[in-house]
């Protein structure tokens, strides 16, 4: 009797310490590329690459070039790539989509141009999942774009992330297309 007693406190406890361990941080999988990125300077009005033609891009592949304009306004300007501050995701998912690679080339040679600018990267759910859950969606989705910044030669201290789960939605209604604009990460520079 006093055997099958210590089995069965030895299985408890076991069964208490397997409830206790964490599973490890899973990293949002991100794809290293190279890229073209011109530089207009508005003194000047001259252009300069990085060394690869921008028409061909690296190893004779057709992409198209970034443009990164350094005036005071580029943040605004609607035809500059900067000017676009969202990344959507799809449902349940933290990994960046490569649509939204030139956008973050983008703002990673802006950034890299410009040490003293700061982004914050703000990341939202839909309304489904619990509370807690979204919040931590959320937060692997803003990690996700600032570890695809850093990748680009961002610096760390340039960027902040922050989640609002599904605190700040885009579009409040409960349907598929207003999920779908709810999965976002938001670009905000700061001094904005």
């Amino acid at each position: 009797m006093k055997t099958i007693f210590k089995l069965a406190l030895a299985a408890i406890a076991a069964t208490a310490l397997a409830g206790c361990s964490s599973t490890p941080e899973t990293v949002a999988p991100v794809e290293n590329r190279t890229t073209t990125t011109t530089v207009v300077t508005p003194d000047t009005g001259g252009t300069s690459t990085n060394g690869v033609n921008p028409t061909t891009g690296a190893a004779g592949s057709t992409m198209p070039s970034t443009t990164v304009v350094t005036s005071a306004n580029t943040l605004r300007d609607p035809r500059s790539p900067l000017s676009r501050r969202e990344i959507f995701y799809d449902y349940d998912s933290f990994t960046v989509r490569d649509e939204y690679k030139p956008l973050l080339e983008a703002h990673a040679a802006y950034l890299k141009q410009n040490r003293n600018a700061r982004i914050k990267v703000e990341g939202n759910t839909d309304e489904r999942g619990s509370r807690e859950y979204n919040l931590a969606l959320g937060q692997k989705r803003s990690e996700s774009v600032k570890r695809v910044l850093t990748l680009l030669g961002v610096s760390e201290s340039q960027i902040d992330t922050v989640s609002f789960g599904e605190e700040k939605p885009k579009n409040p209604t409960s349907s598929e297309a207003a999920y779908s604009e709810n999965r976002r990460c938001d670009l905000a520079y700061a001094g904005e």
